[in-house]
């Protein structure tokens, strides 16, 4: 067996890792999309060309719908990829949204061809539901693995997002682990384990057990239940986004997020949040009413406007109540109150391009609060790109960033030199930076260093073999040091390109 990384090696975008179940068989796990530095020195049809072989992948298993999880799917099926695309039962529902965006983005507007696109698409997903096994196609070999099956569990991050289970058997071989990482030609063989129980060698021959963790979500955030860790696991492929880094607790940052806008809006400016369409809009919505609500008195609340102006974040949001029975208890008990946390009277949805434009022009023109919602969460296209060319500039202009900005993006640039009085480049612009620049870290829908720590943790038989993958360099080494001292006879290995 061995595991190859595609992308999410070199930062946090990318995700694709092969797994080899034997010399004819392997599964794909993701196939995303490379953003912000990982596409530096490359072209449009560098970044997205599929370059690794097709041949013996018999199966793609998608963790979630977001773009550097699933924005390559349209490149894979042109180079001949035909298996089925295994995918939650919400996540099937999300991802021909997505891909139909991604190919109007980065591919084509003409709508024929996109068509044939989703009706490939729609043929060869599989909606599966959470804690089901299903059985993998594994073509039969001399060597290597003879069967295997997956089941996805609940990841926390964003609707439908899972981790998956991938369990091996009926191998002939012995149970060392291979990792190759595609942008390098070299391979890392496992080290055995020393101290392990019976009964986990009795598991390891008869079976071995991988799981990926796809993107975790954060402990305690709204909407969405807190992943819980796996049984067992023998090799653990794990991302490293915040590995680094803690998180502010959910009741500081819904306070952070009240005192910012309050003070943001005092001198009735705009305020700028950049968010991806599934996942952080839902949750800052949610958060929004739960801050109207309890400050009924305050007209400040009561009055300013919140506009999402983002169809997809529309068309997503609607998702998110399709399948409100994947809400967590205290979602499910604001239902039950008659509130409405995703659509209240103060929500505004913005449509069409035209308009879009007739807002941007509408807000910059009158002196009224609000605050605008709206997509790439990293600032790196979108309708956000023309709110950010037009309020920059403004002193009482306030931007907000609640999630994790990667490098060589331009929000990863505001948020570097904004706060000094910097200036960034957008659309070859050069525009100086005199709006607020604020970053409430806790609203990031990945898990923190100490959530990566008590997934490993809260796993009963405990992984032998760690793989870190989707995180800057600094945050994989923070948290493989965390791994060590938590597990010393388990060898861990950072993803590098």
């Amino acid at each position: 067996m061995q595991i190859i990384h595609h992308g999410a090696v070199n930062g946090v975008t990318g995700s694709c890792h092969q797994l080899d179940i034997n010399p004819q068989s392997s599964i794909l796990i993701d196939c995303g999309l490379f953003q912000g530095a990982e596409t530096a020195d490359k072209t449009a049809a560098d970044q997205l060309q599929i370059e690794f072989d097709l041949t013996h992948i018999t199966a793609l298993i998608v963790t979630h719908c977001h773009i550097d999880h699933v924005g390559r799917i349209p490149y894979l099926l042109a180079a001949g990829f035909n298996g089925p695309i295994y995918a939650t039962t919400a996540s099937a529902a999300l991802l021909p949204l997505v891909i139909e965006d991604a190919l109007k983005v980065g591919v084509t507007r003409n709508q024929r061809l996109i068509n044939l696109y989703l009706k490939r698409l729609q043929q060869l997903i599989q909606p599966i539901d959470y804690e089901q096994w299903f059985t993998l196609e594994v073509k039969n070999s001399d060597s290597g693995y003879q069967q295997a099956k997956a089941q996805f569990n609940v990841a926390g991050h964003i609707l439908g997002s899972a981790y998956v289970e991938i369990e091996l058997s009926g191998s002939s071989l012995n149970h060392n682990c291979t990792h190759k990482n595609s942008h390098k030609n070299t391979d890392i063989h496992n080290s055995n384990s020393g101290n392990r129980h019976d009964d986990d060698i009795k598991n390891e021959k008869d079976s071995h057990l991988v799981v990926f963790s796809g993107d975790l979500g954060a402990s305690n955030t709204p909407l969405l239940p807190s992943p819980k860790s796996p049984f067992r696991a023998d090799t653990l492929v794990i991302e490293s986004t915040y590995g680094d880094k803690n998180h502010h607790n959910r009741e500081h940052r819904a306070e952070s997020l009240r005192h910012v806008i309050e003070r943001a809006v005092s001198d009735n400016g705009v305020v700028l949040i950049p968010a991806f369409s599934i996942g952080r809009t839902q949750e800052l919505l949610y958060e929004l009413e739960q801050i109207i609500f309890s400050q009924q008195h305050n007209p400040i609340w009561q009055s300013i406007e919140i506009i999402i102006d983002s169809p997809m974040a529309a068309n997503f949001t609607e998702q998110y109540i399709e399948y409100k029975n994947l809400w967590d208890s205290e979602a499910k008990a604001v239902l039950a109150q008659q509130r409405h946390p995703l659509d209240f009277s103060q929500l505004y949805t913005i449509d069409s391009h035209q308009d879009h434009l007739a807002v941007v022009n509408y807000l910059s023109s009158r002196q009224k609060p609000a605050i605008v919602i709206a997509a790439s969460g990293m600032c790196t296209g979108g309708r956000i790109i023309n709110y950010l060319q037009r309020f920059l500039a403004e002193p009482t202009a306030d931007i907000l960033f609640v999630g994790y900005q990667a490098k060589g993006t331009i929000g990863r640039d505001i948020q570097e030199y904004g706060p000094t009085g910097g200036y960034v480049y957008i659309e070859g612009e050069k525009i100086d930076i005199k709006a607020g620049i604020h970053t409430i870290s806790g609203y990031s829908a990945h898990a923190d260093q100490q959530n990566l720590i008590d997934f490993v943790k809260g796993i009963e038989h405990k992984p032998k073999h760690i793989r870190i993958v989707h995180g800057d360099t600094e945050a994989k080494q923070a948290l493989a040091d965390k791994y060590r001292q938590l597990l010393p006879n388990a060898e861990i290995k950072i993803g590098t390109g």
